[in-house]
């Protein structure tokens, strides 16, 4: 990408010092060229001046595209919200949003958060394949919600474990992204005498806590027929809501 500017004067050395007075700082980072000598015409008519462009290659941003995206749907759902970029140590680029109205752009257990961020890395990648360039990863978040919805993940797994232990009933958690998936299996991993498992597919897939050393989709564990997930104290089949849980 190259950022252009032109300027122009009766002379050349007229423009050239016009054009670093216009720029200021900025000139001392760019080089520049006579685009047009100046030229007195036929009896002072028809007279043109010099043109002198300054100019600079800016290397494209990692979130090329992206950020103009987002900002692209926060305009088009007329909301008040702001979008700031920032790099973490990984290379990876994370686009907050930040506003009153922003949690709207949330979602159902951030499916709609999620969904944006997809699209948002599809926008910032779409050359890179074929230009040979290196994959950058694109995390967007509003107003904090990854890191709250990852530690109601992480109790919730806490408590179902427990409840695993307590009851040696295995239990069946809802429908999660692979994201939030990962968050589960990473917590339960630390806790001594249970596991967890996936099951299903696509969007319906769910993660199983169950008691160490048993088969997690065996009948004697997680009933029978259409009922899913473990077993309450009353001996029926449920399934984990991980915001109601109880």
């Amino acid at each position: 990408m190259r950022e252009e500017f032109e300027f122009k004067a009766k002379t050349a050395e007229e423009a050239i010092e016009k054009g670093k007075a216009e720029l200021g700082e900025k000139a001392e980072g760019m080089e520049f060229e006579i685009v047009k000598l100046p030229s007195s015409g036929f009896f002072g008519i028809g007279a043109t001046p010099a043109v002198v462009k300054f100019y600079r290659d800016i290397p494209e941003s990692k979130s090329a595209g992206a950020l103009d995206f987002i900002k692209t749907v926060i305009k088009n759902f007329n909301i008040e919200a702001d979008v700031t970029e920032s790099e973490t140590d990984d290379g990876t680029i994370l686009l907050t949003i930040t506003g009153k109205e922003a949690g709207i752009l949330i979602g159902h257990h951030g499916d709609t958060l999620d969904s944006l961020q997809y699209l948002a890395n599809l926008t910032a990648n779409h050359r890179r394949e074929e230009e040979n360039r290196d994959y950058t990863k694109i995390v967007l978040d509003i107003e904090g919600y990854r890191a709250k919805r990852e530690e109601t993940l992480r109790a919730l797994a806490r408590r179902v474990a427990d409840k695993v232990l307590k009851y040696k009933k295995n239990y069946t958690l809802e429908p999660m992204s692979p994201g939030e998936r990962r968050i589960i299996h990473s917590e339960v991993q630390g806790i001594e005498g249970v596991c967890t498992t996936s099951v299903g597919s696509d969007e319906n897939r769910k993660v199983i806590v169950y008691l160490e050393g048993t088969n997690p989709t065996s009948d004697r564990f997680r009933g029978r027929g259409k009922g899913r997930g473990g077993y309450n104290r009353q001996g029926k089949n449920r399934q984990v809501n991980s915001e109601t849980e109880e």
